[in-house]
């Protein structure tokens, strides 16, 4: 059994601060948070201070994926198991754990490449969540949302998230001709909190998507028209997946990632949910035929 509860945050480093602001901010309807760096965009949904961290920097590219856990004894339980895979882990001081709003955390990297966090003790923001289409963010107990992330090592990336870390197996769906399948992964009732993509190299941005999720299609259908009307490439026509049934349209993110936007996703029962494999993406919909491509998969940079 996992100790992770969910998605807590996801933070970013980006070249192109000010179209992040337009991009989140204008476009998607995230209320505006708090941090301590004085130039990073700090992207608030719930009554987390900040669940999307965006900072200003040289190359665009993960900087943490944040996990939590119920509570210091979770987050002990998790260093351990951790650790006796060989995996180092860090402990961030206080100042470091106080700089991303938790009580507790901890820090190492995965085998796919990316840092990972995990964390206990989030500190709350009671003020009201003023969003841009006054729309509510579905959070809580199933977390940010969900991340899918890319890597070569997929084997030992899948395996250590499922048997080191306890995500639960959630379904599948053959790529590449059926040679390998993208794993889907779950810690609560949303389907999955985490996906494993094959690419072909590591590196930066270490994303293929984040998706968060809505509580209405209107305000998907806002979000919509207003990254079109601001210029953002649509990645994805708006469709509806035949795993986590949610109602959703892609659109890339500054920086060669994307933000999957969504609603009306599916609660798992784990008293009868079975890991299915899907032959389809989507029951209609989703149009990827003028995507740009995706930097995860773009030809490495000889540097």
């Amino acid at each position: 059994m996992t100790q992770i509860r969910g998605l807590g945050y996801l933070k970013v480093q980006t070249r192109h601060i000010d179209r992040w602001r337009e991009f989140a901010l204008d476009g998607l309807g995230f209320a505006e948070g708090s941090g301590p760096d004085p130039e990073g965009l700090y992207l608030r949904m719930d009554e987390r201070r900040s669940r999307l961290q965006v900072l200003p920097g040289d190359s665009d590219r993960v900087l943490a994926v944040g996990w939590e856990v119920r509570d210091q004894y979770a987050l002990a339980a998790v260093r351990e198991a951790v650790e006796k895979s060989g995996t180092a882990v860090t402990a961030l001081s206080a100042k470091e754990a106080a700089e991303r709003d938790a009580e507790e955390v901890i820090a190492f990297t995965d085998p796919g490449g990316t840092p990972v966090e995990v964390f206990f003790g989030p500190v709350l923001d009671h003020s009201p969540v003023r969003t841009g289409f006054a729309q509510k963010f579905i959070t809580g107990p199933m977390g940010m949302g969900h991340v899918v992330l890319p890597t070569p090592n997929f084997a030992e990336t899948v395996t250590f998230y499922n048997e080191v870390l306890g995500f639960l197996p959630r379904g599948a769906m053959k790529v590449g001709g059926g040679a390998v399948r993208i794993r889907f992964m779950g810690v609560n009732q949303r389907h999955h909190s985490l996906a494993i993509c094959p690419a072909p190299h590591d590196g930066d941005p270490g994303l293929v998507h984040l998706m968060v999720e809505a509580d209405t299609l209107d305000a998907v259908g806002i979000a919509l028209d207003t990254v079109k009307e601001k210029g953002f490439s649509i990645s994805s026509t708006l469709g509806r997946h035949t795993n986590d049934k949610m109602v959703s349209f892609y659109v890339r993110a500054p920086g060669g990632w994307d933000v999957e936007y969504g609603c009306e996703g599916m609660l798992v029962d784990e008293t009868y949910y079975t890991a299915e494999e899907i032959t389809k993406d989507s029951y209609w919909g989703h149009d990827w035929s003028g995507s740009e491509p995706l930097a995860a998969f773009a030809p490495k940079q000889k540097g």
